[in-house]
């Protein structure tokens, strides 16, 4: 199926909402989306005014991004977040949704840190979004899937499964395809996320060259948990 990472990415995390309002009060002048998916931020920003650079390793999801841009201030690139090199600096670098997580381990880390350094202007401002601790369960009914048809595919993405094992916070998805003709393939899908807390990052970002600035936080929803934003600024 052409484009399945792009639909899953769209299906999954398109329909997230809850944290663009704080991404606009964070965001200033001309900013660097790191991990930018297909643009469910850069472009909540890019339609406010902000001019937006967005970042990800995802080719596939790089493409997608610049199609939907249209004539927004909005351009992706294909690049890594642990080792990042453009010929801007920005007043802001957002890391929504993880971003910082789905890096290994501290050396991965710095490296990002080091590279979010050298793209800020002096006294510009970066947040990350973290989850510090597993999620305690929700009463009530299970979660529906989050669905999507795209060309008479029907994609659903179930949560099934979180918690913390040796190697960080793991959570899994079933993932549903039914094709026009109404054949259903499924698979599990993992995503591992690096167990990290705001201290650490802070002690973490300190070496790179950033100071602390405060912390907020996105609330949860039904669907999703809510997350810790962990904010910095480079030193004038």
């Amino acid at each position: 199926m052409r484009g399945a990472s792009v639909n899953w990415h769209d299906t999954e995390c398109g329909a997230y909402e809850a944290d663009l309002t704080l991404w606009e009060e964070l965001a200033e002048g001309g900013v660097l989306d790191l991990g930018c998916g297909t643009g469910r931020v850069s472009h909540h920003l890019a339609r406010r005014g902000h001019a937006v650079i967005g970042l990800d390793a995802e080719p596939a999801f790089v493409d997608a991004f610049n199609e939907r841009a249209e004539q927004l201030p909005a351009l992706a690139f294909a690049g890594d977040a642990q080792g990042f090199s453009l010929d801007s600096v920005f007043d802001a670098v957002l890391a929504p949704m993880q971003l910082i997580q789905l890096l290994a381990d501290a050396d991965q880390r710095a490296g990002c840190l080091r590279c979010v350094a050298a793209h800020l202007k002096p006294g510009g401002r970066a947040a990350f979004a973290i989850v510090e601790r597993v999620p305690a369960p929700v009463a009530g009914p299970p979660p529906l899937p989050d669905t999507r048809e795209v060309d008479g595919w029907v994609y659903s993405s179930l949560p099934i499964e979180a918690g913390v094992d040796a190697d960080g916070l793991r959570a899994r998805r079933l993932r549903q395809t039914v094709s026009p003709a109404g054949e259903l393939e499924e698979e599990l899908d993992e995503i591992l996320l690096a167990m990290l807390d705001a201290p650490t990052l802070e002690r973490e970002a300190a070496a790179a060259g950033l100071a602390p600035a405060g912390r907020r936080a996105v609330p949860p929803t039904a669907d999703h948990v809510g997350s810790s934003v962990v904010l910095f600024e480079r030193p004038a």
